[in-house]
């Protein structure tokens, strides 16, 4: 039976990461990256599919667990009446190979300890063969191989299918159990089973902490914001810079249902956003990684510009499924990879753009390449605006005129233009300005309800979108503007629960806009920027308690995933989720009355258009913006909502 998604912890290397659960069992780690095939999958499948449980041999949930301080070390801890035990998990940040290491200390008395260690290499499927090695064993399959080290004698049973050490580590005893991968074809022991664990310990711990330290965030939700960025930089891919939107796949968005997709990738929606949560919290290295990566990434033919990419930036991510495995609590199928990838969507341009511009804003250069990166988007754009999509939501339905595409045009041509002014190439801005000002009326009329006296999620439809909740964060129409007051009052429809779905049906069809059975949970992220709705519209104490409640369904170390179930009290989907916790971030930002240090990055939120203020000029023929802190106001940037 699988544990709640909520019981799970995340430990991680900023290459992959696992998911613990509250009976000390690792249920899902893929190596050696986030995108690798599981080697343990009990997660989607049964303990058959792999798992590597510590904790006392009469099994239980742990009594209590944490992080420790501001870092990514996991501490779980056992109570029985003959004594207590401590387990420290954690993933030293990626040198060489990846490492995964388990403290056991004896905290008073004496507990009966046992390690159980279940490898299914290639998505929970393919049995290792498994000997006996010096303090350890030693795991291959194919290209894979894993090497288990214990730094204190052990009892190795001999198991067919998985390696079982039986312990006791009296009080003020602290032993050290190691796993490591490496290729199959290097048959020396790798050099991190060499480095003690208390090392390493002390290595993760000062990294973490030195990391936590740059946050700029001081308002009343500060726990809160240093672990959704704890978690955002635990979810990148450190060689390349790319973040990924989850490292689990196919956690339902209905237990049961078919909402179940592979977040393992990297998702253009999710640009504008998390840059802008980087840049205001003083990370702007990490914020830097990730503009180039985008920029990587989406090179090559704008008929080609995807949705989702893979963490260095690969196109191909053939999506599979894996009838072997069972499914979260059943449901199925289990995905692999990511038909999103050729899907049509309007919006990621819009995305791409106001990427850039923020960028630009922030006085992180943009070279002459990427600037004619721009004309060749916008090229295509220009022609192809008009076209129906998938939407923001990305449906598996038919194509529709979403009405947030639409807006995410108008974005791409507003930040266009801008880009141009602030570089004095403006060789195209007559054109972009033209489409600018043709797809805001164009939304403004077939977009707008007026007997709901909102905007809706397509043209011809009457159902609402609480994508539409970003309109004046991007500049589209500003918070007083009687439409965004309407919209975000209309919003109450999606409401269930005290949360936001992410819009609804028309005529409360069966499968919405999706094509695909049955109902999900509410978004977290939709939720989020009700909240935001409601500050920015004068309703300041009704968005602290809509934050408040988010903040409340956070599991017990912190981490939220893609959505909520009001009904049954528990999450759904992917977990944890980076947009959830972007979004969690913004919010606090936004709704935090203390102040705070401005940023290299975004500024707070100004209800003007976007891009309106003075800005600094540089002169025609410059191939790249020095790098400055010549910010001005502007509103908060949108990205993606929750991520198929």
């Amino acid at each position: 039976m699988n544990s709640s998604i909520e019981d799970y912890a995340l430990i991680g290397d900023l290459e992959t990461a696992a998911m613990v659960g509250r009976d000390g069992s690792i249920d899902w780690l893929c190596l050696p990256r986030f995108d690798s095939p599981a080697c343990f999958a009990a997660l989607v499948g049964t303990p058959d599919n792999g798992f590597w449980r510590v904790a006392p041999a009469d099994g239980g949930r742990c009594t209590r667990r944490a992080y420790r301080g501001d870092t990514l070390i996991l501490e779980s801890e056992w109570r029985s009446a003959t004594g207590a035990v401590r387990v420290i998990d954690f993933m030293p940040p990626r040198t060489q190979l990846p490492c995964l290491v388990r403290i056991v200390e004896g905290l008073w008395g004496s507990v009966p300890m046992r390690s159980e260690l279940r490898l299914r290499f290639h998505q929970g499927r393919v049995l290792p063969w498994i000997r006996v090695a010096e303090s350890g064993t030693f795991a291959v399959a194919g290209p894979d191989a894993v090497w288990l080290h214990a730094d204190g004698p052990m009892q190795v049973p001999d198991e067919e299918d998985c390696t079982v050490h039986d312990f006791t580590v009296p009080a003020g005893r602290r032993l050290a159990l190691k796993l490591v991968w490496s290729p199959s074809h290097l048959t020396e022991p790798p050099a991190p089973l060499s480095v003690p664990a208390e090392t390493a310990l002390k290595e993760t711990s000062d990294f973490w902490r030195r990391w936590s330290a740059q946050c700029r965030y001081v308002g009343p939700w500060r726990e809160a914001v240093v672990r959704s960025l704890i978690t955002l930089k635990a979810l990148t891919y450190a060689p390349t810079g790319g973040i990924i939107a989850a490292p689990t796949t196919s956690l339902p968005g209905r237990v049961g249902g078919e909402y179940n997709w592979d977040y393992r990738y990297c998702w253009l929606r999710d640009s504008t956003l998390t840059l802008s949560c980087l840049l205001r919290s003083g990370y702007r290295e990490e914020a830097t990684a990730w503009l180039d990566w985008l920029v990587r990434a989406i090179a090559g033919d704008p008929d080609h510009l995807q949705t989702v990419y893979g963490v260095e930036g690969q196109r191909l991510l053939t999506e599979t499924e894996a009838p072997w495995l069972t499914g979260y609590e059943g449901s199925q199928p289990v995905r692999f990879g990511n038909s999103a990838m050729s899907q049509f969507q309007l919006d990621v341009y819009g995305e791409v753009m106001d990427t850039l511009w923020l960028s630009l804003r922030a006085g992180i250069p943009m070279p002459a390449h990427v600037w004619d990166l721009v004309e060749v988007l916008m090229g295509h754009l220009v022609r192809h605006w008009r076209r129906p999509d998938q939407g923001m939501w990305q449906v598996r339905g038919p194509q529709r005129q979403f009405v947030h595409s639409k807006v995410m045009v108008w974005v791409a041509a507003d930040r266009a233009v801008r880009m141009g002014e602030l570089l004095g190439r403006n060789g195209s801005s007559g054109v972009w300005r033209a489409m600018r000002d043709e797809v805001h009326q164009d939304v403004c009329r077939k977009g707008w309800d007026v007997r709901q006296r909102s905007f809706v999620q397509c043209y011809g439809s009457s159902a609402l979108d609480a994508s539409a909740l970003l309109i004046p964060r991007l500049g589209f129409l500003p918070d007083t503007d009687e439409r965004v007051r309407g919209t975000v009052r209309a919003m109450r429809q999606l409401n269930h629960g005290g949360f936001v779905r992410r819009y609804d049906s028309d005529g409360g069809a069966v499968h919405g806009p999706d094509g695909i059975r049955g109902p999900e949970g509410t978004f977290v992220s939709c939720s989020l920027w009700y909240a935001q709705g409601l500050a920015a519209t004068g309703h300041p104490q009704q968005a602290r308690e809509a934050f408040e409640r988010v903040l409340a369904i956070r599991n017990d170390v912190g981490l939220l995933a893609e959505q909520w179930d009001p009904d049954a009290g528990r999450q759904l989907g992917n977990a944890p989720q980076a947009f959830s916790h972007v979004a969690l971030v913004e919010t606090a930002f936004a709704l935090s009355s203390a102040p705070t240090p401005q940023p290299r990055g975004p500024a707070v939120r100004d209800p003007r258009p976007a891009g309106a203020g003075r800005l600094p000029t540089v002169g025609q023929g410059a191939s790249a913006l020095p790098a400055r802190s010549a910010f001005t106001r502007q509103p908060r940037r949108h990205a993606a909502g929750p991520m198929r």
